[in-house]
């Protein structure tokens, strides 16, 4: 079995666990909304992939007891939520579009989704990008008119191809590897703006 690296905790865990949040992840869409000005209160957000918590809890918090925000994971969120967040258990590759469109529109739709990394880093890459263009795909279905997308991505040869994807769906594009992001992972974060009508 492979050895975790990630087991010893750096300053962004310690941080976050002082923050009140279960994971590091949370600085990651904080240095993302920071840039692009994403979230705001009132409104109405997906987050796929929102296991172990840390997103829905930023998002609960930035969209505030106005807003509501609906957080899918395979795996159930543990951490106490606010009453303006559900949280559904299901895979968010094979729940059907009206199990996911309980505030829809959305304002933002945001993924943190990956697979469970392998070592075998093209396996890992294509089933990220799986995941990614699901994401895209909800985001494309559910996303009002101007909306935002976060989607994170593993960095590989179908990188070009997310991008494209971006575009078509979303007036401006972004791609960002936030500073919280570990030095040994290839993981970036690709962002539409203004999605089209």
């Amino acid at each position: 079995m492979a050895k975790n690296t990630y087991k010893r905790g750096d300053h962004f865990t310690r941080e976050a666990k002082r923050a009140g949040y279960p994971a590091r992840s949370v600085f990651k869409l904080e240095e993302i909304d920071r840039r692009l000005s994403l979230l705001r209160p009132g409104m109405r957000v997906l987050d796929l992939g929102a296991a172990p918590g840390s997103w829905t809890l930023y998002v609960a918090q930035k969209v505030g007891p106005s807003g509501k925000v609906l957080a899918v994971d395979l795996q159930e969120i543990a951490v106490p939520l606010p009453p303006h967040v559900t949280a559904v258990v299901g895979d968010a590759l094979s729940l059907e579009n009206e199990a996911l469109a309980t505030y829809a529109p959305y304002d933002a739709v945001v993924s943190d989704m990956a697979p469970n990394t392998t070592g075998n880093r093209l396996g890992d890459q294509t089933r990220s990008f799986e995941l990614f263009m699901r994401a895209l795909a909800v985001a494309k279905e559910l996303g009002a008119p101007g909306s935002a997308f976060v989607g994170k991505i593993f960095m590989g040869e179908d990188f070009q191809n997310a991008k494209k994807a971006v575009k078509e769906v979303y007036a401006e594009d972004r791609a960002i590897k936030p500073e919280g992001t570990r030095t040994t992972s290839y993981e970036l974060f690709l962002i539409g703006l203004k999605k089209r009508p």
